[in-house]
């Protein structure tokens, strides 16, 4: 199957030169999801939480425009400003994998987009 680009009504828009997914063979590439609130184009306030929060349902509308959930994740990518902040995100984030938990890798990095201190990508398979 060649690459497609969906289009994502649910999703905030991209804020750089990127899709905010694709597909190839069966499996679904969200790229990096940041705490933007889709109705007003803002990063949500409140922290971590409040942005993991955030992320995570806008994963599981950028997923239900695309057929998929938060089961048909296979791996997660979950990127941190400050590692200190690694059991809230893992509260937020386990609230919505629940028992299809899948392969995750969290890392922490020195900046993120827009000043946030989360961004989480997922593969998704179909």
């Amino acid at each position: 199957m060649p690459k497609q680009i969906h289009d994502l009504p649910s999703a905030p828009a991209p804020v750089g030169p990127y899709s905010v997914a694709t597909e190839a063979n069966g499996f679904v590439f969200v790229s990096g999801q940041v705490g933007i609130d889709p109705a007003h184009g803002t990063v949500v306030a409140g922290g971590v939480a409040a942005e993991t929060r955030q992320i995570m349902e806008n994963l599981g509308s950028i997923l239900g425009d695309l057929g998929l959930g938060y089961a048909d994740i296979a791996k997660t990518t979950i990127f941190l400003t400050d590692m200190t902040d690694f059991g809230t995100v893992n509260a937020v984030y386990g609230e919505f994998v629940d028992e299809a938990k899948p392969a995750r890798s969290t890392v922490a990095v020195a900046g993120l987009p827009l000043g946030v201190n989360v961004e989480i990508e997922v593969l998704a398979a179909r």
